[in-house]
């Protein structure tokens, strides 16, 4: 048996139903869709997907960060008025 990773679930008929009222009883989290009862997707808020995003991309901006505090000492340092 595979594990629903959502609090909310629905069946596919449910949700060709009405979308929009999946979504709004949903407040915002995720909601598992099933066939069979297997889940077969995962809907989102576009919010909530675009807070996803931004977390992604700090993090990878993170990585780029922690990446380049070890290149440090083998930065030359210059003069902005020099350039």
């Amino acid at each position: 048996m595979e594990a629903v990773l959502a609090n909310c679930s629905a069946s596919i008929s449910e949700l060709k139903k009405n979308p929009s009222a999946l979504i709004d009883a949903s407040g915002g989290e995720p909601i598992a869709i099933l066939n069979h009862n297997k889940p077969t997707a995962y809907l989102i808020p576009a919010e909530t997907y675009q807070q996803i995003l931004d977390r992604l991309e700090d993090y990878e901006l993170g990585l780029i960060v922690r990446e380049r505090e070890d290149e440090k000492s083998q930065a030359i340092e210059v003069d902005i008025n020099e350039l």
